[in-house]
């Protein structure tokens, strides 16, 4: 690869190019018009404006692009996470326009990127799934049958949904109908496809995740698991690993578990296979992630592996050069997501000018971000501006540094979520590690 381009913005957009510089490798940004004076735009080789500041006139321009691509004659894209990341129909316009997109094929991204029909792939290779209906639900009949087999409370699912939207909890026969329609023109609007389908809820469980490498020559390994349990509305907040609700006859299982679900789907690249866990540890498949995740940084923490930079080896055709005897998975790592947001006024995004910023340094500390002292956060996009990663010996010294890292953390300018951050950190349950997915409902907010 000579030239890769980069169809993203903001920290990932960063992330990637600084990983280009270090592997020699020239970079193209794109930007839409809010983003001019954004960093990623300054840092790579070359910048190219690809439209207005609406998303869906710029960083989901597929046209504007490819063609940024062959005017700056980039051979390769990124896509980041977000955005193009998972849309099949991009990856298949940049094989056909003979540019590598670094990720999976988009045959395989179509397969794993219909939720229902992953799982249903999943249940065939023997991988433990959330019981639910069979595939896609045809109309209200078929779910009120599936509900009654499985009982309530249920899940109703958008089958191309992600990013926590098109999900809703169904407790009863009396809003499964009500709910469903809802589900369908949500499911309809978000992801262009109203197909949905039905799953047993899991009440309050654990979400955790294993970060899986697969080349092009049939090599596949994991390299451990992130707990992504602190989450509001679907959405992650805070991810740390290793996870301290499993021991390592579990980890080591679930690894297993996910390396053979990347092999059924017949994956390449980097990926993420997601598990609930309930509370008797029982395991089950939820979906598969074809793309870098936000909380990567924890996991590359932990390991010493640069997951960016594999990505491009594994899209370069190279083989991975280690075996799962090889990968030393060592001490705790811990991320939170500075967001511009006022969790006072309900999580409402905050854009504006940032008048002052200092981010917090030493030992193990690692900012992943795209903003900078007089930047003005555009109002047009995600509310995510930084992310602070911690690495410490022990879990309780991971926590440690993460205190200290919000107590020095200063954005002025926005309001922002580090003091929301802070409570979730000192919580005495989240010290024990005694937490499931409704702990940001029940120990930060209502109290």
């Amino acid at each position: 690869m000579n030239k890769i381009l980069i169809a993203n913005r903001g920290e990932i957009a960063v992330r990637i190019i600084r990983a280009c510089k270090e592997m020699n490798i020239k970079t193209v940004a794109v930007y839409s018009e809010a983003d001019k004076d954004a960093m990623h735009t300054h840092l790579a080789d070359e910048a190219i404006c690809i439209g207005p500041a609406p998303a869906n006139k710029s960083y989901l321009n597929l046209k504007n692009i490819i063609e940024a691509a062959n005017i700056t004659c980039a051979d390769s894209i990124h896509p980041g996470f977000g955005f193009l990341s998972e849309n099949s129909k991009f990856a298949k316009i940049c094989e056909e326009s003979n540019i590598k997109f670094i990720g999976p094929s988009y045959k395989v991204m179509e397969l794993m990127g219909n939720k229902s029909n992953a799982k249903a792939l999943m249940k065939s290779a023997g991988i433990p799934v959330i019981p639910g209906s069979d595939g896609k639900l045809n109309g209200i009949r078929d779910a009120k049958k599936v509900a009654n087999e499985i009982g309530y409370p249920v899940l109703l699912k958008a089958s191309s949904g992600g990013g926590g939207k098109g999900i809703r909890r169904v407790n009863s026969e009396e809003e499964l109908e009500s709910s469903y329609n809802v589900v369908k023109r949500e499911a309809k609007a978000a992801f262009f496809d109203d197909e949905i389908y039905m799953e047993k809820l899991i009440e309050n469980p654990r979400h955790i995740e294993v970060q899986i490498l697969a080349d092009e020559h049939g090599n596949i390994v994991h390299l451990g698991e992130r707990d992504c349990t602190i989450q509001r509305k679907n959405q992650k907040i805070l991810e740390e690993s290793p996870s301290i609700a499993i021991d390592n006859k579990l980890r080591s299982k679930m690894g297993e578990m996910a390396i053979k679900a990347a092999k059924a789907a017949g994956y390449t690249n980097a990926g993420t296979i997601e598990f609930l866990l309930d509370d008797k540890k029982n395991f089950y498949f939820m979906e598969m992630n074809t793309r870098i995740q936000v909380e990567h940084p924890v996991t590359e923490m932990n390991t010493g592996i640069d997951i960016v930079k594999e990505q491009i080896k594994i899209s370069a055709g190279e083989k991975l050069d280690f075996k799962k005897k090889n990968i030393n998975i060592e001490g705790h790592s811990i991320e939170c997501r500075i967001n511009a947001e006022n969790p006072n006024k309900n999580f409402m995004p905050c854009p504006g000018k940032i008048t002052e910023l200092n981010f917090p340094g030493g030992n193990g500390i690692r900012i992943d971000s795209a903003i900078y002292e007089g930047y003005t956060i555009p109002a047009n996009y995600d509310s995510m501006i930084a992310k602070i990663i911690v690495h410490g010996a022990s879990r309780n010294e991971a926590i440690a540094k993460m205190k200290r890292s919000l107590e020095e953390l200063v954005i002025e300018g926005v309001d922002t979520n580090i003091d929301f951050l802070f409570q979730i950190i000192k919580n005495p349950d989240f010290i024990r590690g005694n937490y499931d997915t409704a702990f940001i409902e029940k120990e930060i907010l209502n109290k």
